[in-house]
This record gives C-alpha cells, structure tokens and sequence, in this order.
C-alpha cells in the first residue's frame, strides 16, 4: 500500500500534522508513505518579512510535489492551512495542474483524505476540509474522513480541532499555538484509517477501526 502526504505548510503548523498523519499511516503493515510539499506561490521578501521564510526552514528538506509524484499512490492525503474557509491558493494551483492525469482517469479509484487548520475554533476548518471534498469527487477519489469511532473529536476537556471530516488544529491567531497532543494523535488515527481502506481496497482486509 503506497500513500503520499501531500502538504503546504507556511508556519509549520500543517508539516506537524502532516508529520503525525505520516506516523500513523506508517503503522499499517506493507505501507510505503512518501511526504511531499506543494510548491510555494509567496515571494520570499514577502515570507522573510512575516517570519514564514524562517519557519519553512524546518521542513526545507520535503521534496516538491508534481502531479506526477500522485500516480504511484492508493492513498492521497492532503493537507491545508484554512484561506477564508477554503484551501489555500498554493494547494489550489497544484490541483488545477492535475487537469491532464484527470482526463486520464488516473486518480480513480484512490483513497483521498484531507486535514487542516485554521486561526480559530471556528474559523472554517469544517468548510475547508468539505469543499476540498469537491475537487477529490471530481477526480474520482474514495473519499475517507475520521469516523467517531475516534472518540478525541467527541471531547469536552479541551479546545480541540477535529470532526468526522477529519483531523485539524487550531493555530491561534498570531500563530502561536502548536498541535496539541489530542490534535496530533486524531492525525495519527486518520493517517491510520486511509492507509487501512486503501489496503483493504487492494484485497487485504482486516479491522476497520483501530
């Protein structure tokens, strides 16, 4: 079973996710799971002088996504900072690129799976996650979300992202605040869940929630 981990990150708050929903798809016996970056839009003095280009420094070493990069792949999932309860430009542009692999009917059939986050608790994560959904039905995707049977999205103890739509965090809006470990840990369980429908969709089948 092969999943990529298709991100953008501008502060570091997605890579950590990203970095969470990578241990967990790891888990699953036989998955081979890549981490990829779109590739930035921003200008660098633009990210120099809001502090990004420095951030970025942290996850400098994550190869640059093509289109092409998604082929090898069962399980595609992405993830996204929230831009006014949509994707954020960078992510849209390396989608409007697959327009060529889509007439191909090359993404039919895959397992897509999306996380997020966003300034606030209520600051468009659910929007984001399901209006992405919108781009992966078009492509033909199976599209996986984070059942309840994840029961960290249910909690009441914390301020905490996640839904049935799938892992997010909440970054603050000065950007201070990190993953929390609830937050890290529903990322490990979606990373988990897709890669373990995508193997059951190649003929291997076992436990769906755990």
């Amino acid at each position: 079973m092969r999943a990529k981990i298709v991100f953008y990150s501008m502060y570091g708050h997605i890579y950590k996710m990203a970095e969470a929903v990578a241990e967990g798809a790891r888990e699953i016996e036989g998955a081979s799971v890549d981490l990829l970056q779109v590739p930035e839009l921003v200008p660098d003095s633009v990210l120099e002088k809001s502090g990004a280009k420095q951030a970025r420094e942290a996850f400098a070493h994550i190869p640059i996504a093509k289109p092409q990069d998604l082929l090898e792949s069962d399980a595609i999932i992405f993830g996204t900072p929230t831009r006014f309860g949509n994707m954020c430009g960078q992510m849209r542009n390396f989608l409007d690129q697959t327009g060529g692999l889509w007439a191909q009917n090359a993404f039919i059939g895959k397992v897509g799976s999306v996380f997020t986050s966003s300034a606030t608790q209520h600051g468009g994560q659910e929007t984001t996650i399901i209006s992405f959904h919108f781009t992966l039905l078009h492509l033909g995707m199976i599209i996986v979300g984070m059942p309840y049977c994840e029961k960290r999205q249910t909690t009441l103890e914390e301020i905490t992202g996640g839904s049935p739509y799938g892992a997010s965090t909440i970054a603050g809006g000065d950007g201070s605040r990190w993953p929390s470990e609830n937050e890290l840990a529903m990322a490990r369980f979606q990373g988990r869940h897709a890669a373990r429908i995508a193997r059951r969709l190649t003929g291997v089948h076992d436990e769906i929630c755990r």
